[in-house]
């Protein structure tokens, strides 16, 4: 009889001791899912600022190489393949919000009237991305 009290007194033991009530796990996966939520949007985030920099980036070195150009040619680049025909840039980069080197929309110069050799060309290159920026422009109306 002592044995069946010994073993009984165990088993309470184990059963009070062992696992999670139904609280306590809901409580922690709350607790998770508000961690990864935090995280999640703090990762988007640093996506999104990452794509503007690589925006910036292009559009600066693109603009920087048609400055080159004119300056060399005293004419407009006719399109933006003619800047890497040419070697300004080794490539037409990739717009980072449309994923795509057709995209870009480039405006036409003017024709100098001072000088009949400019016949027009592309002055200016801006996203083709309709996506607004992190701090409320649309991505194709940055200078």
């Amino acid at each position: 009889m002592a044995r069946n009290t010994a073993i009984g007194i165990r088993l309470a033991r184990l059963r009070a001791a062992g696992g999670f009530t139904i609280i306590e796990l809901l409580i922690v996966m709350t607790l998770i899912i508000i961690l990864a939520s935090v995280g999640m949007t703090q990762y988007k985030s640093s996506v999104s600022r990452t794509e503007e920099a690589v925006l910036k980036e292009n559009l600066f070195r693109m603009r920087d190489a048609m400055d080159q150009f004119y300056a060399d040619k005293n004419k407009w680049p006719s399109d933006l393949s003619e800047l890497v025909s040419e070697g300004y840039i080794r490539e037409v980069p990739k717009d980072p919000f449309t994923d795509s080197k057709d995209t870009w929309q480039t405006s036409q110069a003017e024709p100098d009237a001072n000088n009949p050799a400019s016949a027009g060309g592309v002055d200016n290159v801006h996203s083709g991305s309709d996506r607004t920026s992190l701090d409320g422009t649309r991505y194709a109306d940055w200078n």
